[in-house]
């Protein structure tokens, strides 16, 4: 991994921290970076690497349903990852090539991932994505 670009930590809803940190996702293990050529996000102990050029498209998103997006899910509509810690909204990161993270072994492999951190719109901006939805 190149030089980190950018580091972006998730948002936390209070009354769902007590019940991340049962998992293991607690503010210091919760995060995504950027580096000049990668896109690594860390939740907790799942996590999720690729190449920075993988992904294709972003869109903000939310608000949601507490139960639809706090903790680590798989969606059943698309397949993609979500790793969740508020319900206010974040992003999603859609790639060209799909990617393993919800289970060790690498499959199944997820067209998307989306995340819950603090400033959306600068990730989006950092990746150079224009489709905000």
């Amino acid at each position: 991994m190149t030089g980190v670009v950018a580091r972006f930590p998730f948002r936390f809803d209070p009354v769902f921290r007590p019940m991340l940190a049962l998992l293991g996702v607690r503010p210091a293990t919760a995060w995504v970076v950027v580096t000049e050529r990668d896109l690594m996000i860390r939740y907790g102990p799942w996590r999720l690497r690729t190449d920075r050029d993988n992904v294709t498209a972003v869109e903000l998103s939310g608000p949601y349903r507490w139960w639809r997006a706090i903790g680590p899910h798989l969606s059943l509509a698309d397949g993609g990852a979500t790793f969740g810690s508020t319900a206010a909204g974040g992003i999603c990161l859609r790639f060209g090539v799909p990617v393993p993270a919800l289970v060790p072994g690498g499959r199944p492999r997820h067209p998307a991932a989306t995340v819950t951190i603090a400033d959306p719109p600068a990730l989006a901006r950092l990746l150079a994505v224009t489709d905000l939805s």
